[in-house]
């Protein structure tokens, strides 16, 4: 039975922009330890949540190293594994990032299947197995048709990992529970099938997956991580009662473009949410506080 090396509930946190669109370094400090002492086992920096598309290489460079010194291994206090996203739409460019991200101190690397070109199984077998080969650290491959247009099937994965043993786990964000079986079905006891949609969490753990990485856990960390807790310890009710619960919040926190929804959530319960950066924009006061209202059915997320 695989076990969730780099936690079991990992949040794919946000970047702070400070208003002049710059890096909120110190706040994003701030927040990686917030989310360290609610719930999150592992602090994912630099994704699709996090705003990574639109950061520059130094700036994700100094992000990593800031995150790794508040909560990862270099941290003076409680320590967590931190995750780095180097997935580029290019295999030469994410090689290159990525053995620069390494000197970061990161534990691991997320990366995503390449967006925009599509393309076909070949393709992601040529370019994971590329960056297995050439990054010197554990790879976690994210696999998000909604935003790449494309799908790896599980066949392909088992071709990766064959061949790469540093490649250990998935994001899967197909919300399909046929994918899900067949990773199970053709993959290693060991390789870690995270759920890349908070609400298929419960599902996904119910099929031998070991967690979730989490757009959620910046408000629900403690309960999600319960839910866990729970499933694991054969409480199922308990666990299905808490991920009915945390569904509002789970499906709410996509009801417009992410990372709208959570950066004004986590500025709504007083942390360094920050600014956004272009294309992502403000939300509007009908989003507000529909983001506010969400948190206050919740209970004891906001007054």
């Amino acid at each position: 039975m695989a076990t969730a090396k780099f936690g079991r509930v990992i949040t794919a946190m946000i970047t702070p922009f400070l208003e002049d669109g710059s890096v909120d370094y110190e706040g994003a400090a701030a927040l990686a330890r917030h989310l360290v002492a609610h719930g999150s086992e592992g602090i994912l920096v630099g994704g699709t949540t996090g705003e990574g598309a639109t950061m520059t290489t130094e700036e994700k460079l100094k992000l990593y190293k800031t995150i790794v010194d508040a909560v990862g291994r270099n941290a003076p206090g409680k320590k967590v594994p931190v995750m780095g996203n180097i997935g580029t739409i290019s295999t030469r460019d994410t090689i290159l990032f990525g053995r620069e991200a390494k000197k970061t101190g990161i534990d691991c690397a997320l990366a995503i299947v390449p967006f925009y070109v599509k393309p076909n199984q070949e393709g992601m077998y040529q370019h994971f197995r590329a960056i297995a080969k050439h990054v010197d650290l554990p790879i976690v491959l994210y696999n998000v048709p909604g935003r790449t247009g494309v799908s790896i099937q599980p066949e392909t994965i088992k071709r990766i990992v064959d061949e790469c043993p540093n490649v250990v786990g998935i994001k899967d964000a197909t919300g399909n529970w046929d994918q899900v079986t067949k990773e199970k079905t053709l993959l290693p006891d060991d390789f870690m099938i995270y759920s890349g949609d908070d609400a298929f969490t419960l599902p996904i753990l119910a099929g031998g997956g070991v967690g979730v990485i989490s757009v959620a856990s910046h408000v629900i960390g403690d309960d999600l991580l319960a839910m866990v807790d729970a499933f694991e310890k054969g409480d199922l009710e308990k666990a299905r009662a808490l991920h009915l619960k945390m569904y509002p919040i789970m499906k709410g926190m996509f009801f417009v473009a992410s990372p709208i929804p959570v950066k004004t959530a986590v500025n709504l319960i007083g942390q360094p949410g920050g600014h956004f950066r272009l294309p992502i924009v403000e939300p509007s006061e009908e989003e507000k506080n529909h983001v506010y209202q969400m948190l206050k059915d919740y209970g004891g997320l906001v007054k």
